[in-house]
């Protein structure tokens, strides 16, 4: 392996990250010299420019909110990432910067673990970079669902619990609820929710949301976003590292 290898993650207010503190220990159990894990705080994705000229930069995660303003700065996208029309990481490669979606691949991993036979109808709470992801993977396994956003048709205003009681699987795709702001909870129609329900809050800071106990007060299964971080991460690795050289 070459010396200096730099990555890291861009987002907005992200001391909080999971993603350094996993990949440092990453270095560490396969004992690598010369890489290091930065975080990238922007204010405004234009800062962006600054990063990219880094020399010995091998890539990058991306998370709120930069997940669909980041395609503007880079060379090529994977399929998956342009069909999702959201990125997560992006790997440089002799100056080519090339952006995929790894989400996907996360989130799958943690639908086809708990997903019974029953919960064939899903409703994607938000409609940022993440939600795109978790519908691509809904539609590839036939999945159908409804986007509920402040802007969609069916929104937080409107949503009915008769809707969330047809929707088996419920996939909560805002940053609500976030550390530090662990009291905060969507607006939400609960009543809707039963035993019959699967409940995947893709926050994993804190371990239990408002959103979770809530729906897990209802009886329903309740998932964080926890494994499907560590599978998207751990994706991110091999790109990183297994390209064709």
């Amino acid at each position: 392996m070459d010396s200096n290898k730099k990555l890291g993650l861009i987002g907005r207010n992200i001391s909080y990250s999971f993603s350094k503190k996993f990949f440092e220990d990453k270095f560490q159990k396969l004992m690598l010299k010369g890489y290091s894990y930065n975080i990238f705080d922007l204010n405004e994705i234009n800062e962006i420019e600054g990063i990219l000229s880094s020399p010995d930069l091998l890539g990058f995660n991306v998370t709120i909110p930069y997940k669909e303003k980041i395609i503007d700065y880079l060379d090529d996208l994977s399929d998956e990432a342009k069909k999702i029309g959201a990125v997560n990481c992006v790997l440089i490669e002799n100056g080519k910067k090339t952006g995929y979606n790894t989400d996907a691949f996360g989130f799958e991993k943690t639908l086809l673990l708990h997903k019974k036979p029953h919960q064939d109808s899903a409703l994607i709470l938000g409609g940022g970079g993440a939600a795109k992801a978790v519908k691509y993977v809904l539609d590839k396994h036939g999945i159908s669902s409804i986007t509920v956003s402040r802007n969609s048709k069916t929104n937080f205003e409107n949503l009915d619990h008769k809707t969330v009681k047809n929707h088996k699987i419920i996939i909560q795709c805002t940053p609500v609820g976030t550390f530090p702001n662990i009291d905060d909870c969507l607006v939400f129609p609960f009543e809707g929710i039963s035993e019959d329900h699967l409940i995947i809050d893709l926050i994993y800071n804190p371990n239990y949301t408002q959103f979770i106990i809530k729906a897990s007060e209802k009886g329903a299964k309740t998932v964080n976003g926890y494994y499907m971080l560590e599978q998207q991460a751990e994706k991110a690795w091999e790109i990183w590292n297994f390209q064709k050289k």
